[in-house]
C-alpha cells in the first residue's frame, strides 16, 4: 500500500477531528542479535479515523510514524512494563506493536478507541443499525394498520356497559288506557307517561286510575262536588305529575265523598 507523505503528514497535523490522543511509550525493535532487553520511547500519538500517527513531541509538525489499523486485533499482553498492550496484525512474521500506557484508565480508552477504529468494525455497526432500522420501519407500518382509538374507546364502552348500574334505562313504547298513560320508563316526563317508583332498586309501574266519578255515581266524568279547582285538574298535570301526588288527588275525592256520606248518615238518610 502507498501513501503519499506529504498528504499523510498534512492530514495528521491539519485540524480534522481528532478520535483520541496522548502519550504512550512506544517499544523499540531490535536485531536479535543485539538484543539484550526491551527500550521504550515516548511518543505523542494521535488517531484519526483508521489512522494511528505518533510522533516525537507533542509540538512535533511531522509524524515519525504511521499504523494503519485495518486486519489488526488490540488486546493485553505480558510485558515488563505495567499498563502494556499491543497491536497484532494476521498473516506470518507480521509486526507487532507493543505499547505502554501512563495508568489504567488511560490503558482501556486506548484500546477502546483502538478496537473500533477499523473499517470492518463501523461495517458491522453500520449492519446492526440497518437492522434495527428496519425493525422500527416493521413496527412503524403494524401501528399504522392497526385502528388508532377505536379500541380504547370500544373496550371503555364495554366496561361502562358491562356494569348494570351504568347501563341506560330501556325505553318502552307508552301504552294509553282511559285516556291516561300506564307505564313509561322515562321517570316523570310530561303527559303521554307517569313517574317511575323506586323500591329497592326495582323499577314497578303505578297502578291503573280508575275512572272519573260524579256525585250521581255517573262516569261521565265532570268532577265531584267539593272539589277545589286545583283538583279539577287533569290527573297527569304537573301538579300531579308523580305518583305520590296523583295518589294524593284522587284521595281529596274520595274524602269528600266520604264527608258527604256522613252527613248523609247524621240526617239519618241511608
Amino acid at each position: 500500500m502507498k501513501l503519499n507523505e506529504r498528504s499523510v503528514a498534512h492530514y495528521a497535523t491539519c485540524d480534522s477531528p481528532t478520535d483520541h490522543a496522548g502519550f504512550l511509550r512506544k517499544q523499540v525493535e531490535r536485531h536479535p542479535v543485539h538484543h539484550h532487553g526491551s527500550s521504550y520511547q515516548r511518543r505523542w500519538f494521535v488517531l484519526k479515523g483508521n489512522l494511528l500517527f505518533y510522533f516525537e513531541e507533542q509540538e512535533s509538525q511531522e509524524p515519525v510514524g504511521l499504523v494503519v489499523l485495518e486486519g489488526c486485533t488490540v488486546e493485553l499482553c505480558e510485558a515488563t512494563e505495567e499498563f502494556a498492550f499491543a497491536i497484532r496484525f494476521d498473516g506470518t512474521g507480521a509486526r507487532a506493536y507493543v505499547l505502554v500506557a501512563d495508568g489504567q484508565a488511560a490503558m482501556e480508552a486506548w484500546v477502546k478507541a483502538l478496537s473500533r477504529a477499523s473499517f470492518d468494525y463501523m461495517r458491522l455497526v453500520v449492519r446492526e443499525l440497518q437492522k434495527q432500522l428496519e425493525e422500527a420501519c416493521k413496527s412503524l407500518a403494524a401501528c399504522c394498520k392497526s385502528p388508532r382509538r377505536s379500541s380504547s374507546s370500544s373496550s371503555g364502552r364495554k366496561r361502562h356497559l358491562s356494569n348494570p348500574a351504568l347501563q341506560p334505562p330501556q325505553e318502552k313504547p307508552t301504552t294509553l288506557e282511559n285516556s291516561y298513560s300506564t307505564w313509561s320508563s322515562g321517570g316523570c316526563v310530561a303527559v303521554g307517561a307517569t313517574c317511575i317508583d323506586y323500591d329497592m332498586g326495582q323499577t314497578k309501574p303505578p297502578p291503573l286510575p280508575p275512572r272519573r266519578r260524579t256525585a250521581a255515581g255517573s262516569a261521565t266524568g265532570s268532577p265531584a262536588p267539593g272539589l277545589s279547582p286545583a283538583m279539577r285538574e287533569s290527573p297527569v298535570s304537573p301538579e300531579t305529575i308523580c305518583f305520590s301526588k296523583l295518589h294524593n288527588w284522587y284521595g281529596q275525592e274520595i274524602a269528600v265523598l266520604r264527608r258527604e256520606w256522613q252527613e248523609r248518615q247524621k240526617r239519618g238518610h241511608p
